[in-house]
């Protein structure tokens, strides 16, 4: 165990930050993963950074504070924690978070303080995420097991059992388990190359999704949309692996050009809430109905962040025969679980899917067809026996997904 701990952390410094001499390491925490992140910033310091920043976050202490603070609280963001994290950007530094979370913590929280209180951080912190959505520093998602994550998973083992078996599993879906954790990643950005080289070859002009839970939903995609999966390109030209586990290769739908009925797949842990069994409708790029058996004031919340949460940022294809969806688990976190299936997101588009959208202004990207929102949530709708149907502009038909995975293309 402990050697694949070391493996694990070795492998999101080297190839998920990939982290550059004398440069700033910025890791994003719960408490409950503290020992892990100080393990991550003694492979940082070996590996030659500069300085490791910790900012600890300690979800308890957050719903307290949702429970108990004055009511005007949750429409403020610090303007010191702003200042921080603009002036870490602005100085190149590299962000890992660990997104590790009690599934279920908020649920008796009002959805409402939390949608105020993400829309007043993500107003305050729009520059710094401007810049990690468009790939201007280097940043990596990844993620560890604390106890009660651990026991969602596996509510009929004990606690020690869950967290072995949780370990297990993230192990498995980063390939931390392999003899050569690094040789596995590579071979693994080779399967994604291809995949993507297929996909911008082809050039799609819209995508349709089909499958036996109802999903029946036409994506139109942008006339130069890109598909990027696995490894992103930092400024300076190296690259680094902005999620650990991925196993998606992504692009951005046309902000107006998306229609028809989607229903999850997954649960969706939005903000310690569970959205389960929801569909969205969407005519010309906007929900205009949704419903949810479970978590729908949550869902509202989430689309009323403002207009651009009404519209998707994100396609995303993820085969169900892989790593992760192989192992059979309902992880409750969506960095694992958009990894075994394919999704959409809600929200902002990265504006690394459309040629030359790095460089682009907001405006610019919406003229090209570019969602922009204050949030950016996935949510997942694939099954196995999901079909994705490519249709180019001469209205030829493709058959790209079959039962789940991808056609078999040279």
């Amino acid at each position: 165990m402990s050697k694949n701990i070391e493996r694990y952390a070795d492998l999101l410094v080297r190839i998920g930050i990939n982290i550059q001499e004398n440069q700033v390491l910025v890791i994003n925490s719960p408490i409950d993963c503290a020992e892990f992140a100080r393990i991550v910033s003694i492979k940082a310091y070996e590996a030659g950074a500069r300085e490791v920043v910790m900012r600890w976050n300690d979800e308890k202490s957050t719903k307290i504070r949702y429970e108990m603070a004055n009511d005007e609280v949750f429409d403020e963001f610090p303007n010191w924690a702003k200042q921080q994290m603009n002036e870490l950007a602005e100085k190149d530094a590299a962000f890992l978070s660990i997104a590790a979370s009690d599934p279920e913590l908020m649920k008796d929280v009002d959805p409402k303080k939390i949608s105020r209180q993400n829309k007043a951080g993500s107003i305050a912190l729009e520059a710094y995420r401007t810049r990690l959505m468009s790939n201007k520093n280097v940043w990596c998602v990844a993620s560890i097991p604390t106890e009660a994550w651990a026991k969602k998973v596996f509510p009929n083992d004990s606690t020690e059992n869950a967290m072995e078996k949780l370990w297990e599993a993230i192990f498995k879906a980063v390939r931390a388990d392999k003899d050569d954790p690094v040789k596995a990643w590579v071979q693994h950005q080779n399967d994604l190359d291809s995949r993507l080289k297929f996909l911008n070859e082809n050039k799609f002009k819209s995508l349709r999704f089909k499958n036996s839970l109802g999903t029946d939903i036409t994506t139109e995609l942008p006339k130069d949309h890109v598909w990027v999966g696995g490894g992103s390109e930092a400024p300076k030209g190296y690259t680094f692996v902005a999620n650990m586990p991925t196993e998606e290769v992504f692009t951005m739908p046309k902000l107006d050009g998306v229609n028809g009925k989607v229903v999850s797949s997954i649960p969706l842990n939005y903000n310690g809430n569970l959205i389960d069994d929801f569909t969205l409708t969407f005519k010309d790029g906007l929900v205009v109905d949704y419903t949810a058996k479970k978590g729908e004031n949550s869902l509202k919340e989430l689309l009323n962040t403002d207009d651009g949460a009404k519209r998707l940022g994100e396609v995303a294809l993820v085969p169900y025969d892989s790593p992760i969806s192989n192992q059979n688990i309902l992880f409750y976190n969506t960095l694992f679980d958009e990894n075994a299936s394919c999704h959409f997101a809600l929200g902002k588009a990265y504006s690394s899917c459309v040629k030359g959208g790095d460089d682009m202004s907001k405006e610019e990207l919406k003229e090209v067809g570019a969602n922009d929102s204050l949030t950016h949530v996935d949510f997942m709708i694939g099954t196995e026996d999901l079909e994705i149907m490519g249709i180019k502009e001469d209205g030829t038909e493709t058959l790209v997904f079959d039962k789940g995975n991808f056609v078999q293309f040279s």
